[in-house]
């Protein structure tokens, strides 16, 4: 056997996470000031860490059901339903993952046969494409613009539907753009759902992280339960993602599926990160703090990179800004790599998010306004010497 034949097929043309990329080389780096990957500079509130420190102490170290704790499963539901209007049986339409990644994971391997089609919004977040494509289909890249405030709409998806269309997944508020789709268009794709029976992903891991524009859950919509799997959890907004915690709800046949993967692949979600969980549920106080400093420093940012010269879409969730860096002539590649060698700031390409993110730089605000300052002096030394 070659070398070669030892790697699966899906392996080998799989490519590497554009952001982990940048990551790896500025943790190699001295002096670096790091908007790259998106994890907030906060610590998990100190009520969620003594939960998991004291689960431990108590000796809580065994497994938990597949399905995850089910005091957990009820404060997720409850959770769920204040937030959407929704509600899910705790017994068989939730199960606990570990990340939102792993929800991803299952739910393209429980849905997805050889050939199915799933239309990805473009730019997107990397795991979007990447397992779909490992599940056995084929992504179909719906381009997104700025001008259109990268939104999804019924006549956009028209155009990249096919007979062989199964899945939309869809990321709002989005990683990396920060749009947020309004209630209109989520009616919208609701319209286009139904009519086309097909079925929906929706990552709403920045639910929570929203700056003067409401979050509408598409599972809100009329009979959109049953054609949706919800993901969210607690890595963003409960600055939780070393605990990989998270959860995926749905209807009750695949979540089955779901978590006969699961229980392959991964048996139980970790028991500290659950008891932690349950804690983060019990109030979002923490939060709102989190959003208000957010808030602040997406301000900074985004006057920042305008002032320097660049145009940058107000991010209205999450924590990134998505300039366009087109007027320098570099590519969003070459941008990034000169810009981290010379200068010691580290952001991501937008081609690393689909080729709609080219021209395009994702900066993280979810660090220090001081950094954030001093990263804006350091982008704009450096883009001086193109415009």
């Amino acid at each position: 056997m070659s070398d070669k034949d030892r790697i699966s097929q899906f392996a080998r043309v799989l490519k590497p996470s554009g952001i982990r990329k940048y990551f790896d080389l500025a943790q190699s780096m001295s002096g670096v000031i790091s908007l790259g990957v998106g994890e907030p500079d906060y610590t998990s509130p100190w009520r969620v860490r003594q939960a998991a420190i004291k689960s431990l102490e108590m000796g809580q170290t065994a497994y938990t059901s597949n399905s995850g704790m089910l005091e957990l499963r009820k404060s997720v539901c409850k959770k769920t339903e204040e937030e959407t209007g929704i509600c899910y049986d705790p017994y068989s339409e939730v199960f606990i993952t570990v990340g939102v990644s792993e929800g991803l994971d299952t739910a393209f391997r429980a849905m997805i046969n050889p050939g199915d089609e799933v239309l990805v919004p473009d730019p997107h977040y990397v795991s979007y494409d990447a397992c779909a494509f490992l599940a056995g289909g084929t992504p179909i890249y719906v381009p997104t613009v700025e001008q259109d405030n990268f939104e999804i709409s019924y006549d956009l998806l028209k155009k990249y539907l096919s007979p062989k269309t199964k899945l939309l997944v869809m990321g709002y508020p989005a990683n990396p753009t920060g749009a947020i789709l309004p209630k209109a268009k989520v009616e919208e794709v609701t319209r286009f759902v139904k009519e086309n029976d097909i079925f929906v992903i929706s990552d709403e891991i920045y639910s929570k992280l929203t700056y003067g524009q409401k979050h509408y859950s598409i599972v809100s919509q009329p009979d959109m339960k049953e054609r949706t799997i919800l993901l969210n959890g607690f890595s963003k907004a409960y600055a939780m993602t070393g605990f990989r915690i998270a959860y995926a709800l749905g209807p009750k046949d695949i979540i089955a599926a779901m978590a006969k993967i699961h229980q392959y692949t991964i048996m139980c979600a970790p028991t500290m990160s659950q008891i932690a969980a349950i804690e983060a549920l019990r109030q979002d106080d923490d939060v709102a703090t989190m959003v208000d400093d957010y808030n602040r420093r997406r301000n900074v940012m985004v006057s920042g990179l305008r002032s320097i010269g660049f145009s940058c879409f107000e991010p209205k969730g999450a924590f990134y800004a998505f300039p366009s860096i087109a007027k320098t002539g570099l590519s969003s590649e070459e941008f990034a790599e000169k810009l981290l060698m010379e200068e010691r700031v580290a952001v991501v390409p937008g081609e690393a998010f689909g080729q709609s993110g080219a021209g395009h730089i994702r900066c993280c605000y979810a660090t220090a306004i001081s950094q954030i300052e001093e990263a804006l002096m350091r982008i704009e030394h450096f883009a001086r010497k193109y415009f």
